[in-house]
């Protein structure tokens, strides 16, 4: 059971890089045409759309401008995972 434990926990901790990596990609927003980064980029989006979308439809950005999206699927996330770790062990 220890080492389902420690899977779930990685597979978490691999979901929040790539959380954080999508909104470091947002800040930055590199080149499109640049054939080096699209393969990654595009994977880094398409691994994280189904946690984020879901998200961003229930709480619209509305004027502000700000999305808060990662950061409720990252708290989210904890949640889900020390409630599957405790259920576990």
């Amino acid at each position: 059971m220890y080492i389902l434990a420690r899977i779930i926990n990685a597979a978490f901790e691999i979901f929040n890089i790539l959380i954080i990596a999508r909104v470091i990609i947002s800040w930055i927003q590199p080149n499109p045409s640049d054939q080096r980064w699209v393969k990654l980029i595009r994977l880094v989006y398409d691994l994280t759309e189904p946690i984020l979308g879901p998200i961003r439809e229930l709480i619209p950005t509305g004027n502000i401008g700000l999305d808060f999206s990662p950061l409720i699927a990252i708290f989210a996330l904890s949640i889900i995972r020390s409630f599957l770790i405790r259920i576990i062990l």
